[in-house]
């Protein structure tokens, strides 16, 4: 089954081929079972092609300063084959891009989505003024593969970038209270592969030697994580105003004591002496409803007894069914939404019951003294 012709899809056209592979608009969406795929993925079996995910390079002796100046990250000393990730703010804060980068000494490889590449592209290009850097588009000679550090070691690659993911950087500030942070244990990394290299896995998968693993199953490893995931257009967890302390990606993408950049006072002011207007939640939503909610979705909070006593504090970012802790999402909620608040998400048969799990906290921000707060039970 084959989606519209995307970019996405015409790079994962390759894996069309393999038995049960459904490929959509972002690229290979399963092979026949998202929940076991889920599973080889966390064990190290399986790679996964990540089609809606491209890259950029950035050459020129003043890559890593020029990048510096002008986004969240310190990027002035990274080390060769270290890996962080990054965030363009616009003027107010909001998050207008994020790519995740890994430098091998010559040049700094930027793993982005792949819907935003070409601005993110023309925005570099423009900010480049007299400095020695060069910024070029990859996305036809090089694709991005997922999964374990150790399934993804074993490709041939020009970079590999290890999600930092939920560690708090130097200069980075975590939001999640809960302890332990449910990524805590997450493995993950992205492979830098030629496009030969990439089609050559694809036949693998195709022979049955390889088992491959669809973007169901990447995203629901990376929700039940807390992990965000950024597309100003709304397709995943950031908006047009999304700040970053609301997503907690305070801890891996924002040196808060770095020099000036783009949005730096926003973040700033909101970290230092407010709180974000919106904070993310997981939502663990009922499992006996069959149909799962869609991006987009409005989230309820109950304010009577009655059905009709209910006001919309929120929106769904993601949305996912993972192999243990069944349908789950992230969501976007207000700010004064109370922590024990009775939370319903609508679908098409209906509004569904959802048990809120705090990530940012309503008291979020370098003054608050929240207590560390335990996790939900997985559902048996």
């Amino acid at each position: 089954m084959t989606a519209p012709e995307t970019p996405a899809a015409a790079a994962a056209a390759p894996y069309a081929g393999v038995p049960g592979a459904v490929v959509d608009a972002e690229g290979l969406a399963h092979v026949g079972s998202p929940l076991r795929e889920q599973r080889e993925l966390a064990d190290g079996r399986a790679l996964a092609p990540l089609s809606g995910r491209t890259v950029l390079t950035i050459a020129g002796p003043d890559r890593l300063t020029w990048l510096d100046s002008i986004t969240s990250q310190s990027l002035a000393a990274l080390a060769p084959g270290e890996s962080t990730e990054l965030l363009v703010l616009d003027p107010q804060g909001h998050i207008e891009h994020a790519a995740s980068v890994v430098d091998d000494g010559e040049r700094a490889w930027l793993i982005v989505e792949r819907s935003r590449a070409a601005a993110l592209a023309a925005w570099l290009t423009r900010m480049r003024f007299r400095l020695r850097v060069e910024v070029q588009d990859a996305s036809d000679t090089h694709r991005v593969v997922g999964g374990t550090a150790a399934a993804v070691g074993a490709l041939r690659s020009a970079a590999v970038w290890h999600d930092p993911w939920p560690g708090v950087g130097i200069g980075g500030w975590g939001y999640a209270l809960t302890d332990p942070h449910p990524g805590d244990e997450r493995d993950w990394a992205e492979a830098i592969v030629e496009t030969a290299d990439d089609e050559a896995l694809a036949a693998a998968a195709v022979a049955g030697t390889q088992p491959v693993a669809g973007h169901l199953a990447v995203d629901a490893l990376r929700v039940a994580a807390w992990r965000p995931r950024a597309d100003r257009e709304g397709a995943f967890d950031t908006d047009a105003r999304t700040l970053p302390h609301e997503v907690d990606w305070l801890r891996t993408a924002v040196h808060l004591h770095k020099g000036c950049y783009r949005g730096q006072e926003t973040v700033a002011k909101v970290h230092n002496l407010g709180h974000p207007p919106r904070r993310l939640v997981l939502l663990q939503l009922d499992g006996s409803e069959a149909v799962l909610p869609e991006v987009g979705a409005a989230v309820s909070a109950r304010t009577g007894d009655g059905a009709a006593d209910a006001e919309t504090v929120g929106v769904v970012t993601s949305v996912a069914r993972h192999h243990e802790e069944g349908p789950i999402a992230l969501a976007l909620v207000r700010r004064a939404t109370p922590v024990d608040a009775t939370l319903t998400v609508g679908t098409s048969d209906g509004a569904v019951a959802a048990a809120q799990e705090v990530i940012v906290p309503p008291e979020a921000g370098r003054t608050a003294a929240v207590p560390r707060l335990p996790r939900l039970s997985r559902r048996r």
